[in-house]
């Protein structure tokens, strides 16, 4: 596959090497700002980066009642921002690789239908921005609604097991890379060298001397240790030291939050590994949450926004959610999490339409099974008979599907061409 279709995004580029002044990061009191500024200008590059950055105003629209009429899904952990930059290669504890939702922020217990309209939109959109006829988006969505629907009926299996060679083939080179990467390979990606520093820059600001003692203070107690310890190829009893922490600034979703990257060293002597951290702040999700109790759970969904976090991440995606942990830093929820070299996500950049269509199968079936796995057959078997409702003799795909993508990507189109005049050509 040409490497222009699917590419992986890596959060940190290398810093320049004329540092100057900008080696110094940025101040504490100049984050919001420079953080808001960031936000704006890479939400304007493309109306596909618009679409994923703006989860809100996918929530407004649903808010305003033109979700009414969609079908009401089983109350199990969804997505919540289930985009196609948030999927791709996850690895678990012990190195295996499997494509997961990889980013849970937005997760909660809610209708299983929003994800598939998250996801249909997402991939709409990149298809317009491919240059792709309008016919492409109606078969993208009929195979999306034909993998998800498969995948109701094979939850125990993985994604990459049951995909054919065809529809595996956008993700393959990603997937591949993704085996093949060591602990050399993020190094040098996010901190620039192998070296046991994180420089500061343009991506790691310097923490204050609160956030330093705060960060120390969460890896001197137990369960951040047994969080590190426990990957493959690690003594259960080994130390783990805090080398370095930077505030990270990582996309668009630090914005207004608590964001660290910590660079920890895990032993002593010659065997001393090194690993790198994300510490994310929780906050509230903008996903309407259900009021029903998960199917087949006795109790209700955690109200503290970091176990919310956590366990929609272990229903959704077992790889990541076996190595997430809830903290509380400078008295806010936190997510721990150790980056892994296997984790990556993935770019649509361009694609064929061959490849458009596999893609929105594949990715279909990953939250298929996502949401599968929380289900028992007879859930999964009345899910699917609605699903199977309302199909066009045009259009094999819901009528509800069709229409709330359509008009999604009008409202984003309009808001995207907004948000360019006030902020890009500012």
């Amino acid at each position: 596959m040409c490497a222009s279709h699917f590419v992986v995004k890596t959060h940190v580029k290398k810093l320049s090497a004329k540092k100057s002044t900008a080696a110094r990061g940025v101040s504490v009191t100049d984050r919001a700002q420079v953080l808001q500024q960031t936000q704006r200008t890479k939400m304007a590059e493309s109306a596909h980066r618009y679409v994923r950055g703006s989860t809100v105003k996918f929530y407004e629209w649903l808010e305003a009642g033109r979700g009414d009429s969609l079908p009401q899904g089983p109350a199990v952990w969804i997505c919540g921002d289930c985009h196609a930059g948030n999927l791709g290669p996850v690895a678990n504890a012990q190195g295996k690789v499997e494509i997961e939702i990889r980013d849970l922020d937005q997760t909660v217990v809610g209708n299983p239908a929003h994800d598939l309209i998250r996801l249909g939109l997402s991939l709409a959109t990149a298809a317009r921005g491919s240059d792709l006829p309008g016919v492409t988006t109606a078969h993208m969505l009929e195979h999306l609604l034909q993998g998800y629907q498969e995948a109701l009926a094979r939850p125990g299996a993985t994604a990459t097991d049951d995909a054919t060679a065809e529809e595996l083939r956008p993700i393959q080179s990603v997937l591949e890379r993704s085996m093949q990467r060591r602990w050399k390979h993020l190094a040098e990606e996010r901190i620039e060298n192998v070296k046991p520093t994180i420089p500061l820059g343009k991506r790691f600001w310097k923490l204050n001397e609160d956030e330093r003692a705060a960060i120390e203070a969460l890896f001197a107690e137990e369960a951040p240790r047994k969080l590190i310890t426990k990957l493959k190829g690690r003594d259960d009893d080994a130390k783990v030291k805090v080398i370095d922490a930077a505030y990270w600034m990582k996309g668009c979703s630090s914005l207004g939050k608590l964001r660290y990257a910590v660079l920890l060293g895990v032993g002593k002597g010659p065997q001393r590994q090194f690993c790198l951290v994300d510490i994310k702040e929780a906050v509230q999700a903008a996903a309407p949450a259900s009021a029903k109790k998960v199917v087949g759970e006795k109790k209700n969904a955690p109200l503290d926004f970091a176990e919310r976090v956590i366990a929609g991440a272990q229903a959704l995606s077992p790889f990541l959610g076996q190595r997430m942990l809830a903290a509380t830093l400078l008295r806010r929820p936190v997510v721990v999490r150790e980056l892994m070299p296997q984790d990556l996500k993935l770019e649509i950049e361009t694609l064929t339409r061959e490849e458009a269509v596999g893609a929105a199968r594949f990715l279909a079936t990953v939250v298929g099974k996502a949401h599968a796995r929380q289900m028992d057959a007879s859930t999964r078997k009345r899910w699917s008979t609605e699903l199977k409702k309302h199909h066009s003799k045009s259009l094999d795909a819901p009528g509800w599907l069709w229409k709330s993508v359509v008009e999604l990507v009008a409202e984003h189109e309009v808001a995207y061409l907004e948000h360019c005049r006030r902020y890009a050509m500012a």
